[in-house]
């Protein structure tokens, strides 16, 4: 299983689109497959920090930061394609 983390922040308008897109592509590639979850970057600062999280939305997968911005729905699910192709699903 792939975890994947939104980290954003309240306020931000593009935070919603990020949560939103993830959820539908999440969803698409089947919830036993990908796992998300929305970081409040305030609420877990020290955790952002040290994934090297600058600004909101940022995505990270299996902890590792691989969007430092929004990507496109098309770009994120590739992402998540390859990993899963490369055996990163358990």
């Amino acid at each position: 299983m792939i975890k994947v983390e939104v980290f954003s922040s309240p306020g931000c308008g593009k935070c919603g689109q990020a949560k939103t897109m993830l959820k539908a592509v999440a969803e698409e590639l089947g919830a036993d497959r990908v796992q998300w979850r929305d970081v409040n970057i305030l609420e877990e600062m020290d955790y952002a920090v040290d994934l090297g999280v600058m600004v909101s939305p940022s995505i990270a997968i299996d902890g590792e930061l691989v969007f430092a911005s929004l990507p496109s729905a098309g770009k994120l699910r590739a992402e998540l394609e390859k990993r899963l192709q490369q055996g990163h699903a358990t």
